[in-house]
């Protein structure tokens, strides 16, 4: 795949519908690295929280009994958060080094 790149723009043709493909500008690049970066502040910290509610526990108490549907359920919504947040901070990422790289050459 050809990337196009002027000193503000990612182009990556094919891509969007239009002829020259889909840009991401360096703002959006940021965006998505800011995006990612709060993924990873905010889940885990709130793993931390669910895990350490009662209600997590089918004994009442942290870490007794097995899992319950509560924290079955937070498990999965935090996986799938970190994951699309991980995705599109090496999104951001990738757009951003495209874009000093093409200022640089």
């Amino acid at each position: 795949m050809r990337v196009v790149q002027d000193s503000e723009t990612t182009v990556v043709p094919g891509t969007s519908g239009r002829p020259g493909g889909f840009s991401l500008t360096r703002g959006w690049a940021v965006f998505l690295v800011v995006v990612g970066v709060w993924n990873w502040i905010i889940w885990p910290r709130f793993a931390v929280a669910i895990w350490d509610d009662p209600r997590a526990w089918s004994a009442g108490t942290v870490g007794h009994g097995s899992p319950t549907a509560f924290l079955w359920v937070h498990a999965v919504l935090i996986v799938v958060s970190v994951a699309f947040g991980t995705t599109l901070g090496v999104l951001g990422i990738r757009a951003l080094l495209r874009l000093w790289r093409s200022r640089s050459s």
